[in-house]
């Protein structure tokens, strides 16, 4: 994607993106600020998300946000209002797994995958609704092709995606009964190449064996499917976070290339 690609229909408007300092995140940020929107891009990784705004330039501003922390999304959400006045956009990119046999995963581990998957998108939804029902908006969460298709070794991660989608279907019947114009979707990427695999004990020894990210990324792809680049599942955020998608809530985008058929 370019972004000549995404045109001006951001145009004016207000957006808030978390894990913005990498993969999904920062490509979002970066195609929104193309596409005319100011971004707050927030990360619990500061520096990474100053990167972020640092390239976007004066169309941006970078936050520090610990998703779980609900003070956090509050201040947050305070900022962006304070310096824009309004809030369009939420494309909730936040997200950690941990990849272990659920017999051998610690409370400790489910309990953190939860927090920042599953706890995170609830914070951000709650405030987000808040200030966008009087004049509407738009919230996208990135879940998971793996809350749909369980994923062996990734029980939290898979359980958390899982949540996530149900949240915001929840989320959006909530807001379509109550009147309030405010559209809650999720997009549910396969296996995307991001920083977070990097964080994976297994991805790690992979890379070992067979050299390089590349060939690691090309051997996981033989058994779970091609991988996408961020920019592949950026477009979808893009639809769903534009006012093309107006009349679209509470749905399962699904990009991952057939890998749930």
């Amino acid at each position: 994607m370019t972004a000549a690609s995404t045109g001006h229909r951001f145009v004016g408007k207000a957006a808030l993106v978390t894990g913005a300092g990498s993969g999904i995140g920062r490509a979002t940020a970066l195609e929104l600020a193309a596409g005319g929107a100011f971004v707050l891009a927030a990360d619990v990784n500061l520096p990474a998300a100053q990167r972020t705004t640092d390239e976007i330039g004066s169309a941006a501003a970078s936050f520090g946000l610990d998703v779980t922390d609900e003070a956090g999304w509050e201040a947050a959400v305070q900022r962006l209002l304070a310096v824009r006045g309004r809030f369009d956009i939420l494309v909730n990119s936040a997200g950690v797994s941990a990849g272990a046999p659920l017999a051998e995963m610690t409370l400790a581990d489910w309990r953190r995958v939860m927090a920042v998957n599953l706890d995170g998108a609830f914070l951000g939804t709650k405030h987000a609704i808040r200030a966008m029902r009087a004049a509407g908006g738009s919230i996208v969460h990135v879940s998971s092709a793996s809350g749909i298709k369980a994923a062996g070794g990734a029980a939290a991660y898979s359980a958390s995606k899982a949540g996530l989608c149900m949240l915001a279907k929840a989320a959006a019947k909530e807001c379509r009964d109550q009147g309030f114009a405010v559209r809650v979707n999720t997009v549910c990427p396969g296996g995307v190449k991001t920083p977070m695999w990097t964080t994976m004990p297994f991805f790690r020894d992979l890379v070992q064996q067979v050299g390089s990210e590349e060939a690691a990324f090309a051997a996981l792809a033989k058994s779970g499917g091609p991988f996408a680049e961020p920019g592949d599942v950026v477009t979808a955020i893009l639809y769903l976070s534009s006012d093309e998608s107006r009349f679209v809530t509470g749905l399962d985008l699904v990009v991952d290339g057939g890998y749930v058929l």
